[in-house]
C-alpha cells in the first residue's frame, strides 16, 4: 500500500478543551472543513511487529488508546509508534465498565494508567476514553481529577474487514474519530492486524479522505 495522501499538519482552529464545573468535555468528532478523519487504537493486547513496520512505511498517524492490562507484557512494543509521533493516551488499568463503578473505583482506574503511561512513556496522557464507551458524570470528574482533558468517544468502528457506522448513509464526515483495536489472529477470525488496518485505510480513501492525527487539532487549556 502506498503512502497517505497528505494531511493538515494542524487545525487552523482546534477544539479549545474547556470543562465546565470540574466535568471534562466529550469528543465524538471534531469540527472541521478538512476532509479528514482520525484514527484511534484500543488496548494493547495484539503486539505483531509487522504492524510497526507498515506504520513505519506509510507514517500513517494514529492516537493509542492503551490498557494496562493488555500492555504490561511488553510496554517497548508501543515505543517506536510513539516514536513516529503517535500519542499514547489513557484508556484504563484494567478495562471495567467504568458506569459500574463508583468515584473512588474510577479514580483508581484512571489516575493509576495515567501514572503508569506518563511512566513508561514519558508524557501524561491528555485524552481519556472509557472501554465499551460506557461512563457517567463521576467519569468526567474522575478524568479531571487524574489528568485527561477530555472523554474521548467515536463515529465508526473498524471490525475485520468492515467499518460500522453511526449514521445509516453509512458515509465517513470531515472530523470523524474512528475506534479500532489491537487485534491479532484469534480476534480476527485468522486475520492480521496489518489486514485490518489495510481494510480500514482503503474504506477512508475510497471515500476521499484523510487521516490526520486527532492531537494536532485540540487544543489544552
Amino acid at each position: 500500500m502506498a503512502p497517505a495522501p497528505p494531511a493538515p499538519a494542524e487545525a487552523d482552529k482546534p477544539i479549545k478543551l474547556t470543562k465546565r464545573g470540574g466535568y471534562v468535555p466529550i469528543i465524538t468528532s471534531v469540527p472541521t472543513k478538512d476532509k479528514v478523519v482520525f484514527v484511534t487504537i484500543d488496548d494493547g493486547k495484539e503486539k505483531d511487529p509487522k504492524f510497526v513496520q507498515m506504520m513505519t512505511d506509510l507514517r500513517i498517524p494514529i492516537s493509542m488508546f492503551l490498557t494496562r492490562d493488555s500492555i504490561l507484557d511488553n510496554y517497548d512494543y508501543f515505543k517506536p509508534l510513539q516514536a513516529l509521533g503517535n500519542h499514547i493516551q489513557n484508556h484504563t488499568l484494567t478495562h471495567p465498565v467504568m458506569s459500574n463503578l463508583g468515584p473512588d473505583g474510577q479514580k483508581t482506574e484512571i489516575c493509576g494508567e495515567q501514572k503508569l503511561l506518563t511512566q513508561h512513556y514519558g508524557t501524561a496522557p491528555l485524552l481519556f476514553r472509557p472501554p465499551f464507551g460506557r461512563y457517567n458524570d463521576a467519569t468526567q470528574l474522575a478524568a479531571d481529577k487524574c489528568g485527561p482533558r477530555a472523554l474521548v468517544m467515536w463515529r465508526e468502528s473498524m471490525q475485520i474487514h468492515d467499518m460500522q457506522y453511526d449514521e445509516p448513509d453509512k458515509k465517513l464526515r470531515p472530523g470523524d474519530i474512528i475506534l479500532a483495536h489491537f487485534r491479532g489472529p484469534d480476534e480476527l477470525k485468522g486475520e492480521s492486524m496489518v489486514g485490518m488496518f489495510t481494510a480500514l485505510l482503503t474504506r477512508i480513501r475510497k471515500q476521499g479522505f484523510a487521516v490526520a492525527r486527532l492531537e494536532d487539532y485540540i487544543k489544552a487549556p
